[in-house]
């Protein structure tokens, strides 16, 4: 079997250091890995398969190495420069950052979902973002069956998925020190503001799952609303959904469409308290979903509860799921 060469770009952060984790565990036939970040970072060391690395500076030569992949998740500027370089010298990029998502040319995928779609590329491959991925495997499996009408998201993010100072904000217990992310504490918070505000009262975390949705299922017109919301949780973001189907649903059917699709975990049981938490969720690539119950108020409609790994599926995991892809 042929062996591959890796690169992780931004590899000193939380993906960074996630996506080393998941690469050890899945054990692909990658023979070399480079591992690059900024300049501050260059000179820190990791082991990856009983072989230590030293982080490089990025460089515009960087991929003169020779690489078959490399995953970026180094922010959407270090993407917007370095990916293409990295394309152009024959290495397929999956990056995790948002700057490639909604570009006509560059597959926006989910392997469980639309992995297809991954083999169109021109050497760059997106990355959804992390509340968007988890909810991509419980909406295709409802989608295929009863065709969706209308989806409305509320999340309750982790702060993990805010970065390094965001967990130092976190950490921050009696809000003595000065605030590094967030506008307002996070402890005993909830903060219904994720990114940025735009022009019509949504953030731009709303905006990016209204459109990454309809970019993966394929459905331009699908009508979405969405509230993301940040709260004091550390790691695993849960969501409410609410679909509208236009096609009627038993619900036997539904929960064993849902039970049946790869990678995704049916927790639906009342009587025992059972139901998906981020506390359960956390370390695993899998999404959990549960609460699973008719919504009356429309004539064909379902309440979802889904929990993932913001850090592993809703990042590394997916991203290294793509390229595993790739070299099957």
């Amino acid at each position: 079997m042929k062996k591959f060469k890796l690169a992780i770009v931004g590899a000193t952060g939380l993906v960074g250091r996630s996506v080393m984790q998941v690469l050890e565990e899945k054990k692909l036939p990658i023979e070399t890995y480079g591992l690059f970040a900024s300049k501050k970072s260059a000179g820190t060391k990791f082991s990856i398969l009983g072989k230590e690395y030293v982080v490089q500076e990025l460089t515009q030569e960087s991929f003169d190495q020779g690489f078959d992949f490399a995953i970026f998740s180094a922010g959407g500027e270090t993407a917007k420069k370095f990916a293409p370089i990295a394309a152009q010298k024959g290495c397929i990029v999956v990056d995790n950052s948002s700057y490639f998502r909604m570009h006509d040319d560059v597959p926006l995928v989910v392997p469980e979902v639309n992995m297809e779609d991954a083999f169109q590329h021109h050497g760059i491959i997106a990355n959804p973002n992390c509340s968007t991925i988890q909810a991509m495997l419980p909406l295709k499996a409802l989608d295929h069956k009863y065709r969706l009408k209308r989806v409305v998201y509320s999340t309750y993010q982790a702060v993990s998925g805010a970065g390094k100072d965001a967990l130092c904000d976190l950490e921050n217990i009696d809000n003595k020190e000065p605030l590094k992310k967030f506008p307002y504490p996070i402890i005993n918070n909830c903060l219904p503001h994720i990114d940025i505000f735009m022009e019509n009262g949504y953030t731009k975390e709303e905006i990016k799952m209204i459109n990454e949705t309809r970019k993966i299922l394929h459905r331009p017109d699908l009508k979405i609303t969405a509230t993301t919301v940040r709260v004091p949780v550390r790691n695993s973001h849960s969501e409410s959904i609410n679909v509208e189907f236009e096609k009627d649903f038993e619900m036997q059917d539904l929960l064993a469409t849902l039970q049946n699709f790869p990678n995704l975990i049916l927790q639906d049981d009342p009587s025992t308290n059972l139901y998906p938490m981020a506390i359960h969720a956390t370390g695993h690539d899998e999404v959990f979903v549960g609460r699973v119950r008719r919504d009356d108020s429309v004539p064909s409609g379902v309440n979802l509860w889904v929990v993932a790994d913001n850090i592993r599926k809703g990042a590394a995991s997916n991203a290294v799921q793509i390229v595993e892809n790739l070299i099957k």
